[in-house]
């Protein structure tokens, strides 16, 4: 099969800077102009609007196309079990560890003690939110679509995934009659990847509009409302990128500093645009050609897409606790760890869910008597919080790849060190 090749969207003839410098570029200018003229700002939202739609029609077709190729390629439906097993695995391992960082976190600084509940809190939009919570059989018929023309209609990741899998297997197992099918969907990948280098040219005007509409709704000031909360949180996203993923990349074997500028602009994207789907297409395109085969990328991205958001995992421990002592409920490390193991099971399957770390989160508040009174007050820094648990959450699934290729012996060493070297030599 013919590897996917695309130009890189970072050049272009009149010497600009690279992508990941536009985007840069984008982000700094949307602080100002939220920040001096929020009307501008707010104007601008459309624009950013556009470029996740431009995203979100890619998403579809490429998907589908990679992980049918991928698998059929493979031919081998104990394969494909084997790496899914093995994915399960380290997302289990991946995501509980975040969950008990963001438990350290919020039990040894106490963000939530000395702060007001105010008691007018208006409580009805997170109330609705814990409606959607869905459970244990829910998540399971949730992967069967019942038509995949809706499931992408939808952006229904998991549904594609699943669909795809199974059309992968059937077209390994008819042999050579599927040859024109999978050498049309070969095409259809490589138009794909060359429409995700299009779509890319117009990110620093998305970024843009997305950062200037954020800060010009919510101001500044939003980030300093809750201040200590906010920096306990990406001090845990540190911390879980320099220990886990960094861990991960080591015994996987991969240089940390070049598997990092591997996904800058993808992990920029998602930052940025607080939207784990406006990275994907670029996620899948840098990971393969990071050195990951094909089928393994295809298939353990998506996936981690479901059940391996590291960001959010570590997110909900530390909210969760974050209210209660917001309420001054004090919790027993007995009840801290039931509500850890409610949050790694219903944290499963709801990334398709509109606000789906907030839906997760009052549902448990619910369950557990917390008081919904702290969830609306997160409700209005969302948007922060979520920025940085999308960025995390797509850092966790590209090492996954890395950590399931290198552990089936099929990481490609030499691709690695070509594109890291390509990667240094744009000087973006």
């Amino acid at each position: 099969m013919i590897h996917s090749q695309p130009p890189s969207s970072g050049r272009t003839a009149s010497r600009l800077p690279g992508v990941t410098t536009q985007i840069f570029v984008g982000l700094v200018a949307g602080i100002l102009v939220g920040y001096l003229w929020p009307s501008v700002g707010v104007a601008v939202r459309p624009l950013a609007d556009a470029f996740l739609r431009m995203i979100k029609m890619i998403i579809a077709p490429l998907l589908f196309s990679t992980l049918v190729i991928g698998i059929a390629g493979t031919g081998d439906l104990k394969s494909m079990g084997r790496i899914g097993l093995k994915a399960i695995l380290y997302f289990e391992i991946a995501t509980t560890v975040a969950l008990f960082l963001g438990l350290g976190l919020v039990n040894l600084f106490q963000p939530g003690s000395g702060l007001a509940l105010p008691a007018t809190a208006d409580t009805s939009a997170v109330a609705a939110l814990s409606q959607n919570q869905q459970h244990a059989w829910d998540i399971f018929l949730h992967l069967f679509p019942t038509s995949v023309i809706d499931a992408m209609a939808r952006g229904d990741i998991l549904q594609m995934v699943v669909f795809a899998t199974f059309f992968g297997i059937a077209a390994a197992a008819i042999g050579p009659k599927a040859r024109p099918v999978l050498d049309l969907l070969d095409s259809v990948a490589q138009v794909m990847f060359t429409f995700t280098g299009y779509v890319m040219r117009f990110a620093p005007f998305g970024v843009f509009a997305a950062i200037a509409a954020t800060i010009g709704g919510h101001g500044l000031a939003v980030l300093f409302t809750l201040g200590k909360l906010v920096a306990i949180m990406y001090l845990g996203y540190l911390l879980f990128v320099l220990l886990v993923i960094g861990g991960a990349s080591f015994i996987a074997r991969v240089p940390f500093l070049a598997f990092a500028a591997a996904i800058r602009e993808p992990v920029v994207i998602a930052f940025t645009t607080a939207s784990s789907e406006a990275a994907l297409p670029k996620a899948l395109e840098v990971m393969e050609r990071f050195g990951v085969p094909k089928n393994i990328v295809s298939f353990v991205l998506p996936t981690g897409y479901s059940f391996n958001l590291d960001g959010t995992t570590l997110y909900l421990s530390l909210a969760s606790l974050f209210v209660a002592q917001l309420g001054g409920i004090e919790l027993t490390w007995g009840q801290q760890l039931v509500m850890m193991l409610t949050l790694m099971l219903t944290s499963k399957g709801v990334a398709g869910v509109p606000r789906a770390a907030l839906v997760v989160l009052t549902a448990t508040l619910t369950q557990f008597g917390l008081p919904l009174e702290g969830a609306a007050i997160l409700l209005g820094i969302d948007q922060l919080m979520d920025m940085g648990r999308t960025a995390v959450n797509v850092m966790g699934n590209c090492i996954a790849t890395v950590v399931v290729a290198r552990w089936e012996g099929v990481f490609d060493d030499a691709r690695m060190r070509a594109f890291a070297g390509g990667v240094k030599g744009e000087g973006a």
